[in-house]
């Protein structure tokens, strides 16, 4: 199983627990991963996260607002065991197989294409605890921006692609060269503001110590060892957690 070279860090955890996010953070709902039957198993949640990552969000979401009170972060995925990781690595090999017409279980240069595409945006479900898929460590969150200043319910803003997006769309500085090379002034408008927004939460991740997964930009994690390998640190602090602690 591939490994990525944030693997070779080790991890020294700090036994801090899952707890869920609190109502100030908007959650994305339904989450999709549920809607598609991914098995997290009885009273477990995607909108967990480890108490130190959910005190950072918080702090980041202020830090968000000074600069855009009409905004709020939106969370579209938090802690994922490893059970899941599979069967949405699976999910979304067979997804992109079925678009493409290629058959799945049958080897082949287009699959080989396939599984390297999903593989730069979905972690291996690697059940090695020194090697643990970030989001299997409840240090990793997905989250987009959403506008939060109307009576209803946060409304997620356009950020140029969809999370879970696979291809150069969902690199995070996609669309700086785009908006300078483009010669349709409304076009290029669009292509600044979504990475003007992408730009936005980065900014606001970053201020409290977050590290940004380098194809996606909805990714973000503190803790883990992506967050140790992109910061210098010489250990993680988060390491696989298999479900909430019994109350």
């Amino acid at each position: 199983m591939a490994l990525r070279p944030w693997n070779q860090l080790p991890i020294r955890d700090c036994a801090e627990p899952l707890v869920s996010l609190p109502a100030s953070l908007h959650r994305l709902e339904p989450h999709p991963y549920q809607a598609l039957g991914a098995p997290y198993g009885p009273a477990a949640s995607p909108f967990q996260l480890r108490q130190g990552v959910v005190e950072r969000l918080l702090a980041a979401q202020v830090v968000l607002q000074q600069v855009h009170p009409q905004w709020c972060l939106a969370i579209f995925d938090g802690w994922r065991p490893l059970a899941v990781q599979a069967f949405m690595v699976e999910h979304t090999t067979e997804t992109l197989c079925r678009q493409q017409g290629i058959d799945p279980a049958w080897p082949s240069p287009a699959l080989v294409e396939v599984q390297a595409a999903v593989g730069r945006f979905w972690a291996p479900p690697n059940a090695d605890p020194t090697a643990p898929p970030p989001h299997s460590t409840g240090a990793a969150v997905d989250l987009t921006l959403a506008e939060c200043s109307g009576d209803g319910p946060p409304c997620p803003l356009g950020m140029g692609s969809e999370i879970d997006a696979i291809g150069s769309v969902s690199e995070p500085d996609h669309f700086a060269d785009l908006a300078e090379a483009c010669t349709d002034p409304e076009q290029a408008n669009r292509y600044r503001r979504w990475h003007d927004r992408r730009l936005a939460l980065r900014a606001a991740m970053e201020s409290q110590g977050f590290a940004q997964h380098p194809n996606e930009w909805w990714h973000f994690s503190w803790g883990d060892q992506l967050w140790a390998w992109t910061q210098g640190a010489p250990e993680a602090r988060y390491g696989r957690v298999d479900g909430p602690a019994p109350p």
